[in-house]
């Protein structure tokens, strides 16, 4: 077990506070008592090590990460708005038929903990 200081505490709540895609400088402007960018780009290294995770480049080239919500399931997927870049974890057995056709007719064999679709939230279309 690793020792958690209340700097990653700190870090690690405003993560899993923000229901999107967000940056190292996102967290930063949110972190009430300072911390440096130095440590949390780290720490952030080390949560995307572990899985926890998922980073990206955007559109704009700028990076992105996702909180991944832990889970022991094994018929999870998260569902990504490319609008407002939200994140919802879905557990839904239906994505073992997709799983099993993919590695069965294409042999690829998927990380079933970072299956992300993309498409438009219910809130962004309901907005247009």
């Amino acid at each position: 077990m690793t020792y958690n200081t209340k700097q990653k505490e700190l870090i690690m709540n405003v993560i899993k506070n923000i229901d999107r895609e967000f940056t190292i400088k996102d967290i930063y402007n949110k972190l009430d008592e300072k911390i440096g960018l130095t440590t949390i780009y780290r720490f952030i290294e080390k949560l995307e090590d572990a899985h926890c995770i998922n980073k990206y480049i955007g559109k704009d080239n700028v990076t992105y990460y996702e909180y991944l919500e832990s889970c022991d399931k094994d018929n999870h997927f998260y569902l990504k708005c490319d609008n407002c870049g939200s994140l919802k974890h879905i557990d839904c057995d239906c994505i073992e038929d997709l799983t099993r056709h993919i590695r069965k007719d294409h042999n690829f064999k998927l990380n079933k903990e970072h299956i992300i679709i993309n498409g438009i939230c219910e809130v962004c279309n309901e907005k247009n």
